[in-house]
Parts: C-alpha cells; structure tokens; sequence
C-alpha cells in the first residue's frame, strides 16, 4: 500500500493511492495515518477493502507528511562511505546517531525557508523508515518486522549551525520545514529489497546526488537494532538513514542553498519530491556574553 495525508498544512486527511495512482480517502476507515494506524492489525484491515467503493480526491491536492504526530525523527550520520569521505570525516564502526524534532517536518513539496542569514544550507536525500510496532533491544533478525513502511525524506542541514556551534548537530538539524517528508509511505510487500534502492537528488535542475541504498554502512536491520539499545522505537517514530555523496559541503568549493533554488528528489518506489528555498525576516542570532 502507499498511503498518503492530504490537505492543507495542519489540517491533513488520511488517504492511500489505488491502482490508477489516484488518491482516495480512508478516513471512513482510520482517523489520521498515526502510530494507532500503522499497527499491524489496522494495515491488514485496510488491505481488505475495495479501494474503489472509496471517495476520490481531486487530483493536485497538496500531500502532506505521510504520518501524522511523528514521536521523535532519529537520524544516522555519515552511513555512506563516500559522505564520510566528502566530508573528510572517518568511516564510523558503529551508527552515529543524532535527534531531529517533529517540528522539522513538512510536506515533500512544501517550501523549504532558510533559517535568517543563513549561507550554509544543506540538501541530504535519505531514505526513511517508519515504526509500526514498539521496538526495545531487538535483533538485527527482528528488527524489520518492526516496520510498517518507508518514504523519502529530505534531511536539510545548516552546515554552520551544525559543525561551528558545539559538537553536536541538532542546532543544524532542528530548523523548521528541514525534514520533508513523503510523499507516500510505501509498506514492505511493495519495496521488496529495501537495501537495493536508487536515489537522487537535483539542485536548480542538475544531477548532485545519484546512489543506491545497498551503499549504506549500517543497513537498515543494524540501524533499527542498534538505536533500539538505546531509545525505545514507537509506532509512527521516523528514523532517516544517512545520504551518499554530492552534498553541498562536499563540492569544492562547497555550494549551498540560495533562495529561489529547486531541490528535486527521489527515491526508487516510494515516490518523489520538490521543494522551492525561501529565506526567513532576519533575526538576531545568540552570541556569548563577554
């Protein structure tokens, strides 16, 4: 299944597209496409009906995040081997994981906005797993079974924010509007081998990303396990994966972000996104007192 939020922001309805690619609404069916919904009880019961007895929605509508009221969105830093190297950072032996908040998350082509004064922003295709049941201390054998499907994410980054603020990212992870997601979160049965995906992205029309899944350090499996060590994984939690090569800071010299720039970007089977940048009202920034 792929199933879809529709609607304008904040106010988004549950959907799933049918065989014609057309959206019809569920919410007959389930309230919001939430962690109650992608149990595995409720996606077997929206498997059995006839999505034709089912309303149309008019075709255009604006997508929203797949998943609705996401808990936490954990991601995992420097999961290809050819970002690390771009990035001139090591090869990490375990996951580097790192928080990004709810906050973050907008639709696939909703506007992204640069943080005010910001000369450093970032574009990361990624793929992204959503949880559909709890998941504590599992085992790389188990840990797919904690799945309720997968969707694009787009993990902009503020590289200043990131790496010249302290050492640790969130202040360059956390802006507003720099985690779209979606446009449809796709269920296992029709992945198939999610660790052998292409994926790309395209900045003002030209190629700056193009990869496959089956580069990852850490597959997917290990990601899920190794963060259920640490942090209980709930239903409708978002976890993104790592982006390969031919990030903004990995030019030379890097190129970032601008307002009026197209970021275009997709992932085999799960569908594709677009985002126009604009810039936020300056704002001061926080210095130290002296």
């Amino acid at each position: 299944m792929k199933l879809v939020r529709f609607g304008p922001a904040g106010k988004e309805r549950p959907g799933i597209l049918d065989a014609n690619g057309q959206v019809r609404d569920i919410s007959s069916l389930v309230p919001d496409i939430d962690g109650k919904a992608l149990s595995p009880e409720s996606l077997r019961a929206m498997r059995a009906v006839s999505l034709d007895a089912l309303p149309l929605v008019p075709q255009g509508v604006r997508l929203g995040c797949p998943v609705a009221q996401v808990g936490k969105i954990v991601g995992v830093g420097l999961n290809y081997s050819d970002h690390a190297k771009e990035c001139g950072a090591p090869i990490p032996t375990t996951p580097i994981l790192f928080l990004k908040p709810p906050t973050a998350i907008t639709g696939p082509d909703d506007t992204v906005v640069l943080p005010a004064g910001s000369e450093c922003s970032d574009w990361e295709v990624e793929l992204g797993v959503v949880i559909g049941t709890e998941a504590r201390n599992v085992s790389e054998e188990d840990a797919l079974a904690h799945v309720a499907g997968y969707c694009v994410a787009n993990d902009v980054s503020e590289r200043h924010d990131q790496l010249q603020l302290g050492t640790q990212w969130t202040k360059g992870k956390s802006h507003d509007t720099f985690c779209p997601t979606g446009p449809w979160l796709v269920t296992p049965d029709e992945v198939g081998d999610v660790q052998d995906l292409k994926m790309w992205c395209e900045v003002n029309g030209k190629r700056v990303q193009d990869s496959s899944t089956n580069l990852m350090i850490f597959n997917v499996a290990q990601c899920i396990a190794d963060i259920s060590r640490y942090m209980t994984l709930l239903p409708g939690d978002l976890i993104i994966t790592g982006t390969p090569a031919g990030v903004g800071l990995g030019h030379k010299p890097p190129v970032y972000l601008r307002a009026g720039d197209v970021m275009t970007l997709g992932i085999e089977k799960l569908g594709m996104q677009r985002q126009v940048v604009t810039e936020a009202i300056e704002t001061p920034r926080v210095t130290a007192i002296a």
